[in-house]
């Protein structure tokens, strides 16, 4: 079945940054386009990023240009997000998903704090 297991995240000060990673088993990961996705408390889940199966198309939503990345390493089977100067308004749990497949990972936590 479907594995996602998120790491990386922890408590760091604004402007600060953070890389998350996530570990993928359970299907062919290098036919798949891969996103991260985050969830503030109260708020609804959102889109952050996507990667094109090979690595060689990426969308980033607009609260995140220019200061995430998103990667891949398809040999490793895992997804990245670099965070790089973070707001406390990045708080958040982060995920990573496979396209067209429903399931979640545990999520990693992002707290951007002073």
């Amino acid at each position: 079945q479907v594995q996602l297991v998120e790491s990386g995240g922890g408590l760091v000060q604004p402007g600060g940054s953070l890389r998350l990673s996530c570990a993928a088993s359970g299907f062919t990961f290098s036919n798949r386009a891969m996103s991260w996705y985050r969830q503030a408390p109260g708020k609804e889940r959102e889109l952050v990023a996507t990667i094109s199966s090979a690595g060689d198309s990426t969308f980033y939503a607009e609260f995140v240009k220019d200061r995430f990345t998103i990667s891949r390493d398809n040999a490793k089977k895992t997804v990245y997000l670099q965070m790089n100067s973070l707001k406390p308004e990045d708080t958040a749990v982060y995920y990573c998903k496979a396209h067209l497949f429903p399931d979640w990972g545990q999520g990693t936590q992002v707290t951007v704090s002073s």
